[in-house]
């Protein structure tokens, strides 16, 4: 039978095949089912090794408990250690000025010299009243002297010899006014010639050569003592408390030197290369901020840090040494804000951890409550996990700024 003969006509052996495949048709797809099956079964799922029902790998750590020095940051402005502001204390004009503006000078150092002349006249008026004065006590003292004998001999009257006695206390009382007449026109003088009254960097000069200045209101010039320097931040009053009661109660040490330290966070983000102690607490909280000025104090051997700049400082508030300190990675929050972790059980199950932050430390938060050294913290694999799920548990690869605080 040729191809033609099969195409034009239907054949007894064409529809004993059509036959033959509908009756093993419902065999074949039932044979490619468990084919199919068996397939799936080898692939596995994405859920975990063990199939749709199976545990789920996670990364996790060991908490452990380890010793941190607490801080805290605040922002703060630098003033000088000293600052002296260099006032005219005698009116007059000024002849000459001594100093380079932005120089060093000394304690003593003369700034400037203000016209002498007319207090070299009133120093010499003081020397002539008072020689006068003491004249005047001589000859005095010689006549109350002689009415005192002649008053004994009756030769006086009482009354001669007590106008002789009160001349001479008048004239002696001239003296007593006359030398502090001179004395308050030798410091006048004095002050003719201006001198530095502290050490340090002096600023720019407020007047030039001829000005005319007035006594006690005219500013010259403002010195500063710059190779210390004091910062100046402010803190809640709330964290004072908070801190007191910590430090009473054991959870924070300090190092026993009596002065907390501080390090300095520069304008530009560069961390200053020396430290600071903490000097003093106000005694007043301010009654609009509700914070407390606290006063560190820093070496400034060259003059890096200058009075007014803003800067950050980070204040040691104590050593916290049984601290718990996870990644922030690990760490969620639930529909009422409450801080979460996910943590493997004893029995390879998720549980549900609440969990209380106290601080930020770095990149990981410090947990006062819902941890224990020994937990066994999920930190990846999260979104896929569910409380009282299996977990197949191993070890988590962590950036090396999380090592320290876990097993």
């Amino acid at each position: 039978m040729n191809r033609a003969s099969l195409i034009s006509r239907p054949s007894a052996a064409r529809r004993v095949l059509f036959r033959g495949a509908r009756h093993y048709a419902p065999g074949i797809a039932v044979a490619a089912l468990l084919l199919g099956g068996c397939g799936q079964k080898q692939g596995g799922t994405a859920g975990g090794p063990g199939g749709p029902g199976g545990p789920v790998e996670a990364g996790v750590i060991s908490i452990s408990a380890t010793s941190v020095t607490l801080t805290e940051d605040l922002p703060g402005r630098t003033s000088a250690f000293r600052v002296a502001a260099v006032d005219a204390r005698v009116t007059g004009i000024v002849q000459k000025r001594f100093f380079e503006e932005g120089g060093l000078v000394n304690e003593g150092d003369v700034l400037y010299q203000i016209d002498p002349a007319p207090y070299e006249a009133s120093l010499k008026n003081a020397e002539g009243t008072l020689a006068r004065a003491q004249a005047n006590v001589i000859s005095s003292q010689a006549q109350e002297a002689r009415y005192k004998i002649l008053l004994a001999a009756h030769a006086v009257s009482q009354e001669d010899y007590d106008t002789a006695l009160g001349n001479y206390r008048g004239y002696e009382a001239d003296v007593l006014s006359g030398e502090g007449d001179l004395q308050t026109a030798q410091i006048n003088l004095g002050y003719t010639r201006v001198t530095s009254p502290v050490s340090g960097r002096i600023g720019i000069s407020q007047v030039t050569e001829g000005a005319y200045v007035q006594e006690n209101s005219t500013l010259l010039a403002t010195v500063q003592e710059l190779d210390r320097i004091y910062v100046d931040v402010e803190q809640a009053s709330s964290d004072i408390l908070r801190l007191r009661r910590e430090l009473a109660a054991g959870q924070l040490k300090t190092d026993g030197a009596g002065h907390a330290r501080v390090k300095l966070i520069l304008e530009d983000g560069s961390e200053y290369a020396q430290e600071g102690t903490l000097e003093l607490s106000d005694v007043t909280v301010s009654t609009t901020t509700s914070t407390v000025t606290v006063r560190a104090i820093f070496p400034n051997p060259h003059e890096e840090l200058l009075p007014g700049m803003f800067v950050r400082a980070e204040v040691e508030e104590g050593t916290r040494p049984d601290a718990i300190l996870v990644p922030q990675l690990a760490v969620t929050h639930d529909t009422k804000g409450e801080p979460t972790a996910l943590v493997a059980g004893p029995d390879n199950t998720v549980q549900l951890r609440i969990l209380k932050t106290d601080r930020a430390v770095g990149n990981q938060w410090l947990v006062s409550a819902g941890l224990k050294p020994g937990d066994r913290l999920i930190v990846d694999n999260l979104q896929k996990l569910r409380p009282g799920a299996p977990v197949k548990a191993v070890p988590a690869r962590l950036d090396p700024a999380y090592q320290g605080a876990v097993n």
